[in-house]
């Protein structure tokens, strides 16, 4: 079942309040996305960490999201 990028950024910022996402629809089949987030709550914490915040903000969707390539960043 396809999924809405919406609600994957409602469900980050849910979850990580201060997060800036970018969505994109990699295939326009709404089952792989691209994601880039930025939250000032990733300083200090490795990549792996990072990925494991958004990964859990999102983790209600594993089977109606089939791909997701994930990029963190802090705020410059």
């Amino acid at each position: 079942m396809p999924m809405n990028s919406a609600d994957i950024e409602a469900m980050i910022q849910k979850s990580i309040p201060d997060a800036i996402v970018e969505i994109e629809d990699l295939a326009g089949d709404g089952d792989h996305y691209a994601a880039k987030v930025t939250s000032s709550q990733f300083e200090g914490k490795t990549r792996i960490q990072q990925h494991q915040m958004v990964y859990d903000a999102i983790k209600g969707m594993g089977d109606e999201l089939h791909a997701l390539a994930l990029q963190t960043q802090t705020p410059k």
